[in-house]
């Protein structure tokens, strides 16, 4: 009565707007606009007769209300279940329900909740798509469109017989939690499904995503069954892991091509052999802190330090002084006497320009900076820009671009007020990257408290101190908790899980993955096997998007790994079929080491082993042929392999092998002709699937050959 009530009500108020609380389809809360004073009193009195002895205020504004949501421990994290009210998000509002063509038929609900910045999409299938489960794929800077980080992500919930919740504009597990809950009512009004029917649902996220992932299934219960967290980071992982990167990368510059030529198949795989004495110990302490030493064939890949330099803001606002502190106080690297010092303060720059002109708006606000000169030798990432008085007396912080060729300096927004107003011609534009190369040596002073990181135990002396000055903040655990919302990997999950992780991955080390593990296992104890899996991919890096072009001659895309760890948990969930079982590795100096065959390796990647003349390099003359052999298997269980393709000239551009049908293992062979003189990294590219007819869930892995032709 009340529903369609509230139908007559809206047809009234012509609302395009319409709100549930507590996720409850039957109205609980009704904002009646102006109209005729007839048609108002109409409504109060049905109300109050349909409702006796209940006043007309608690007819329209006191709803039902379940437990709010409470934390487990004082200050902690707040625990989430199916029925609990997490006062934060509320009061939800539809906007719009529309009817979608792409990628199929669907409908599409969507909203906010009152109040916040968060905001929801709900794509629902047809009916007769509809398997009763969701996916939601959650991620920090996601925008509102779910196929905007993995392309085809609506289509792949579809043929997974799963609708797709989506929400934006928060940092949690909260947010995710309150858009799940509220899915489930949505679908069952738009399903027509009764009140006992259990909707399962499953959360999965990559990156800063597996932050939220892992925060969503230690504090909550009920609302998800299942989940995979993707390239998991960890308590320790930022900035620490670019940090890292960008030191080793520093000092091994000059090394690249003898670091690549080493690792690249074909060369004798010993990148240290070139190297002299301060570079061999900046490797050995990168490889041991879990850059993975693999990855290091793609130099510039490693070495790129654009995020880093992004990060910089947050360490300077959490630990303001380190800076200072790096270059003036003993036991940092910025004042050690040794070439590993010497190199660091080489890489620093300081230098300055004189403003010659201001453009500014019609407000009179400044937009940008002519200066009289570009300093010769301007580095091209880390920059801090300071403006100065003629007397050299700082005025303030200054953010925005500087075009070298033109030597004009574009503000940003976001600058101060009162540095803003003090701009003006004759003034100095202090540059420096003092702050950025600091950073590059920021984990040695940040060894967790926490125990089980073992990539920072070469930091330790033999009593378990650590051997360098310590920050008075660990600024991973504070990023780890505010991009979970509060979560503190503990290990404590409520669902089965299926954890992705990759062996070429220098963004999430892919030791902190077994170090998840390992408080999953303290946690659960025998019921372990029962609800955890992790599954390593080689051959794979960071990226959960495409693969840019110019890494696919020797990197291959692991969506598919994710896809089948998400159907793989229906099977658990919701049949008790088990997935299969984890990837088989052990860890040495925190790299992780997997069998070089599939049935030894598990997981559920397959495995390409090529050669070329029974070897991993040949010499040949130009127009001679090459002769290549492939053997490839699948490891138990996982699937068939449904495709082999050639890429001999190691471009990245791959041909149909001619695999045939699908097969547990197979041998192929192939032959090729090179007609100019060079190296070439010949590849054969496999697929595997469980479903050969699938569109979705393909598993790939790669191997490469060194082809020198004279």
């Amino acid at each position: 009565m009340l529903w369609r009530l509230y139908m007559k009500i809206k047809s009234i108020n012509n609302a395009e707007k319409f709100r549930f609380h507590t996720y409850d389809v039957d109205v609980d809360r009704l904002s009646l606009s102006s109209h005729s004073s007839s048609v108002m009193k109409f409504l109060y009195s049905l109300l109050y007769s349909l409702l006796p002895g209940v006043s007309l205020s608690a007819a329209l504004i006191a709803p039902r209300q379940p437990a709010e949501c409470v934390a487990a421990t004082p200050g902690g994290p707040l625990q989430i279940t199916a029925d609990c009210i997490d006062p934060l998000y509320s009061s939800p509002v539809i906007e719009s329900e529309t009817d979608q063509t792409a990628p199929s038929a669907h409908r599409l609900v969507s909203g906010y909740f009152n109040g916040t910045a968060l905001q929801f999409n709900i794509y629902l299938p047809p009916k007769e798509q509809f398997g009763n489960r969701f996916f939601q794929w959650v991620y920090p800077l996601q925008n509102d469109d779910a196929n905007s980080d993995v392309p085809d992500t609506v289509a792949f919930c579809f043929s997974s017989k799963a609708y797709v919740v989506q929400v934006t504009g928060t940092l949690g597990y909260r947010g995710d939690a309150a858009g799940a809950k509220l899915s489930r009512t949505v679908a069952a009004k738009y399903y027509n499904l009764p009140p006992s029917r259990h909707i399962y649902g499953y959360v999965y996220g990559g990156s800063g995503g597996s932050f939220v992932t892992v925060g969503a299934i230690e504090n909550s219960k009920g609302v998800w069954d299942g989940a995979v967290p993707i390239v998991q980071a960890v308590p320790v992982s930022v900035p620490n892991n670019l940090a890292a990167r960008a030191l080793a990368s520093l000092v091994l510059r000059n090394q690249t091509s003898a670091i690549e030529d080493a690792l690249q198949p074909g060369g004798g795989g010993d990148p240290y052999a070139k190297l002299n004495r301060v570079q061999r110990s900046a490797l050995l302490e990168a490889t041991k802190f879990g850059i993975a030493l693999q990855a290091w064939q793609d130099f510039e890949a490693v070495a790129n330090t654009n995020t880093l330099a992004q990060l910089a803001s947050v360490v300077k606002g959490l630990d303001p002084t380190y800076q200072n502190d790096f270059w003036t106080k003993q036991g940092y690297l910025g004042t050690e006497v040794s070439e590993l010092g010497d190199l660091l303060r080489a890489a620093k720059f300081e230098g300055s320009a004189i403003i010659q002109k201001v453009e500014r708006d019609p407000q009179n606000l400044p937009l940008n900076l002519t200066l009289d000169s570009v300093p010769a030798n301007l580095p091209n990432a880390g920059l801090d820009y300071n403006l100065y008085s003629s007397d050299d007396q700082l005025i303030g912080p200054l953010t925005g671009t500087l075009d070298n060729s033109s030597g004009i300096f574009t503000l940003a927004a976001g600058n101060s007020n009162a540095t803003l107003s003090a701009i003006a011609t004759g003034l100095k534009l202090r540059i420096d990257n003092r702050w950025f190369i600091a950073l590059h040596a920021y984990y040695r002073y940040q060894v967790p408290s926490r125990a089980g990181f073992y990539g920072f135990d070469q930091f330790r002396n033999s009593n378990g101190q650590p051997i360098y000055p310590q920050r008075p903040a660990e600024i991973g655990p504070i990023v780890a908790q505010s991009t979970s919302g509060g979560g503190t990997n503990t290990g404590a999950i409520n669902t089965k899980v299926i954890q992705v992780d990759n062996l070429f991955d220098v963004d999430a080390y892919p030791w902190h993955a077994d170090w998840y593990k390992s408080q999953v296992k303290a946690s659960l104890g025998s019921r372990f096997n029962d609800n955890y899996r992790i599954w390593y991919n080689d051959h794979s890096n960071h990226y959960f998007e495409t693969l840019p072009r110019d890494q696919t001659n020797y990197l291959v895309q692991y969506t598919g790994v994710y896809h089948q760890a998400l159907r793989d948990l229906v099977d658990w969930v919701e049949n008790g079929k088990a997935p299969p079982l984890s990837t088989n590795y052990s860890v040495k100096d925190s790299q992780i080491i997997v069998p070089a065959s599939a049935k030894d390796r598990l997981g559920v990647q397959p495995v390409a082993q090529l050669r070329v003349g029974g070897k991993d390099r040949i010499t040949v003359r130009a127009g001679q042929t090459v002769n290549f052999e492939a053997k490839m298997e699948v490891p138990p269980g996982a699937g068939k392999l449904v495709k082999a393709e050639w890429d001999f000239n190691g471009t990245g551009d791959f041909v149909d092998a001619g695999l045939g049908s699908p097969k547990d293992k197979a041998v192929i062979t192939g032959k090729f002709s090179y007609q100019k003189p060079g190296t070439y990294f010949a590849g054969l590219r496999i697929t595997s699937k469980r479903d050969p007819q699938s569109a979705f869930a393909a598993i790939l892995n790669i191997d490469r050959v060194r082809v020198v032709v004279t």
